[in-house]
């Protein structure tokens, strides 16, 4: 990619080994602040800390995939502490540093809105079937990331309730989707909100039935939505590549085993998730929180004008 391209010298002063201030990283792209911000928004649909911090991340997941101690990858990541780093990779990889060597399927790249990831020491991989995904227009990749930013965000507020509150039956016969049992409380929308893709997932990979008796409290199950949502997204995205939404499966998991088409299978999940965010919406403001002040309105147009760095 030649120095003139202003693609890549915003993803430099982003990435540079150097300070990870937004000031820093304005000052190496000779912009101001606010330019620099909106530039960077408008081309990767995500801030400039949080594609450097993503990106770091993914190195550091390289890193360990290749015998790296947790210390060497957390240095090397930019963070001061190991403690700090633990937290921020188990936030974003659903596991520890030292357990992710064993997970060699899981790879290490994070779901992005933009196809920019670490790919090695010496290349930063661009996707072009993903960059400007949300800026040009593409409905089914906003829908899809705004369900799992929500379902995260919403987990996040729920964890600051108390387990009385979490488990106080709000909405008395409230049957969503009738196989899955009752969504009266708080932790039952929750657990719903995040298991109920992983049968679809097993489904289209042939796997055996997921274990869903857990978890049973909001941080295991915000862990364990972090280990879906990747999973999840990989899987869409590789079934709109190959444009292969017309494609089926016979879902062996069913008794008696029932044919789907992988369209129908994202649709109905669409539905009953986006279904299920309004009623946990409602159970968090009865349960006292202000979902406003967390920036937690429903609308994806104020999510993506957020993601883009416009104002509403």
């Amino acid at each position: 990619m030649p120095d003139t391209d202003p693609m890549r010298r915003l993803l430099d002063a982003v990435l540079d080994v150097g300070g990870g201030s937004l000031g820093e990283m304005a000052s190496r792209a000779h912009l101001s602040a606010f330019h620099f911000q909106r530039m960077v928004r408008s081309y990767a649909g995500e801030s400039p800390s949080a594609l450097r911090r993503r990106v770091r991340l993914e190195q550091a997941a390289w890193n360990l995939q290749r015998g790296s101690s947790a210390t060497d990858a957390a240095f090397a990541a930019g963070y001061d502490s190991l403690e700090g780093f633990s937290r921020a990779f188990r936030r974003a990889f659903g596991c520890a540093p030292s357990e992710l060597p064993a997970r060699s399927e899981r790879g290490h790249w994070l779901p992005a809105p933009n196809g920019i990831h670490f790919h090695s020491p010496t290349v930063l991989y661009v996707d072009a079937g993903q960059v400007h995904e949300h800026s040009a227009g593409d409905v089914l990749a906003l829908l899809v990331d705004h369900d799992l930013e929500d379902i995260d965000a919403l987990l996040d507020a729920a964890r600051d309730l108390p387990a009385g509150e979490l488990r106080a039956v709000r909405l008395p016969g409230s049957r969503p989707r009738g196989g899955d049992g009752a969504d009266e409380s708080i932790l039952q929308v929750a657990r719903h909100l995040v298991l109920s893709k992983e049968p679809w997932l097993a489904a289209i990979a042939g796997e055996s039935a997921p274990d869903l008796t857990g978890p049973d409290d909001v941080p295991a199950l915000l862990e364990r939505h972090h280990q879906v949502s990747p999973r999840w997204l990989a899987t869409v995205r590789d079934v709109d590549r190959r444009g292969a939404w017309q494609d089926s499966i016979i879902d062996a998991l069913c008794d008696p085993p029932e044919s789907f088409l992988l369209s129908q299978i994202l649709a109905h999940e669409l539905t009953y998730s986006t279904h299920r965010r309004q009623l946990l919406r409602w159970m968090l403001t009865d349960a006292g929180l202000s979902l406003e002040a967390r920036h937690l309105d429903p609308d994806p147009i104020l999510w993506h004008r957020r993601k883009i760095g416009e104002r509403p």
